[in-house]
């Protein structure tokens, strides 16, 4: 079936929501999804996000600049080194004897020369985080297309009813006119003409009706975009669409960007098991000094190179990246999951397309012998051949199938969109 082709047909034929009077405000569906997107709230973590990961990058990146340790020691203990017991005893040469209370201030200059990768995976984990916190925002932002969609056709619809409305109290009002001439004239009754009367009150609370749901949504619609809308504001019909069938909706991006993630994991793992190489400069004062047989307080310093290599991650490394597996796995099974989910989704929303489409081409079939009928019934009542409660009767039927026609119409239009935003495209 050719959506597009009986799509045409409903906007040539059909009821449109642009009046003829000119307006000052004119909005498109697009117009809405960008400044629903920029006012939204939630957008301000777009700056939060980048400003954390820079942070952060720079903290990995200041690993390599050199660090300095301030440290201050006094104890005392119970033994110390006596130099007689071990020296020969020699007439008056007296070993010196070192105190039991010793005291060091201490200050240490480390730069490291070798971190076995550490900063590297730390950057690179940094920005994988910061592309996984954006995509996962962007999977919230892209929900608000789905709401922003559904009160711009819930406006569309009240507009296009309301139109409909007015050619029905058009009618009413111009048979009203004839049955008060006739009254006049003595050729019909005065409940005649109080029950054409009485049709069009109640097409005038309608009308209320319309107006305002249309103001409702008007509000909410205004409060996603951040603009005032009134009365005065056009939303633009939206043109018929296809989207191609594939899915590029933003959670796929988002379990991407987690698999990248876990790559990093899996190679900051091997950080944990290599080497570490500093180069330090110590420098202290206290007693005893570096030359332990002087037993003053006095200065010290002592430079070269420091190695340190721990094998104690080994242990665990194989359970590490086994879970670092099955949370890959975990993740494949949530993009299948998605995928599944979207395809259901896809296919009822095209089995929609299709329905709306056959409808409205029945709804054509249907309001062409309604109007025929509602003429023949005009005729009839000019006549005095039928009563006006009959003509109201086929009024309200022609009515009620064009209001149909205009809802299919919309419905149409709207599981077109819905299935441009299901499928991400």
């Amino acid at each position: 079936m050719n959506v597009f082709k009986t799509l045409c047909c409903c906007l040539v034929f059909g009821i449109t929501t642009v009046s003829g009077k000119a307006q000052s405000n004119t909005l498109t569906l697009e117009e809405c999804f960008i400044k629903a997107r920029r006012n939204y709230p939630q957008i301000r973590q777009y700056d939060l996000i980048r400003r954390s990961s820079r942070y952060s990058i720079e903290n990995a990146g200041k690993l390599y600049l050199p660090q300095l340790t301030i440290s201050g020691q006094a104890s005392y203990q119970s033994q110390t080194i006596d130099f007689s017991e071990v020296l020969p005893a020699i007439p008056g040469i007296h070993p010196p004897e070192l105190s039991k209370d010793q005291y060091k201030i201490q200050a240490e200059i480390s730069q490291q020369i070798y971190d076995g990768g550490v900063s590297k995976w730390q950057k690179e984990s940094s920005s994988a985080n910061e592309a996984v916190q954006q995509q996962l925002l962007e999977v919230n932002l892209y929900a608000v297309r789905e709401r922003v969609t559904q009160l711009y056709f819930g406006i569309l619809l009240m507009e296009a009813q309301l139109q409909q409305n007015r050619l029905k109290k058009a009618n009413l009002q111009t048979a009203a006119d004839k049955a008060s001439a006739a009254l006049a004239n003595g050729t019909a009754y005065r409940s005649n003409v109080d029950e054409l009367k009485a049709e069009i009150v109640n097409a005038d609370m309608t009308d209320t009706e319309f107006r305002a749901n249309r103001k409702a949504y008007m509000n909410m619609l205004g409060v996603f975009i951040q603009q005032p809308l009134g009365d005065s504001t056009t939303l633009s019909w939206p043109t018929p669409i296809t989207s191609p069938e594939n899915i590029n909706r933003p959670e796929l991006a988002y379990y991407d960007l987690q698999k990248k993630g876990y790559d990093i994991q899996e190679k900051q793992l091997s950080t944990n098991y290599l080497p570490r190489l500093y180069a330090f400069l110590q420098g202290a004062y206290g007693r005893p000094t570096l030359n332990i047989v002087d037993n003053k307080f006095g200065p010290w310093w002592m430079g070269g190179v420091r190695l340190s290599w721990s094998l104690g991650s080994l242990y665990s490394l194989k359970n590490n990246r086994q879970l670092l597996d099955i949370n890959r796995q975990n993740l494949d099974v949530s993009k299948a999951t998605f995928l599944f989910n979207t395809q259901l989704t896809l296919q009822q929303q095209n089995q929609d397309i299709s329905k709306y489409a056959d409808l409205l081409q029945q709804d054509d079939k249907a309001i062409a012998l309604r109007t025929a009928v509602l003429q023949s019934a005009q005729a009839q009542l000019d006549n005095g051949v039928i009563t006006v409660h009959e003509y109201i009767t086929q009024l309200n039927a022609e009515h009620l199938a064009k209001q149909a026609r205009i809802l299919h119409n919309i419905q149409l239009l709207q599981a077109q969109y819905n299935y441009k935003n299901t499928s991400g495209n």
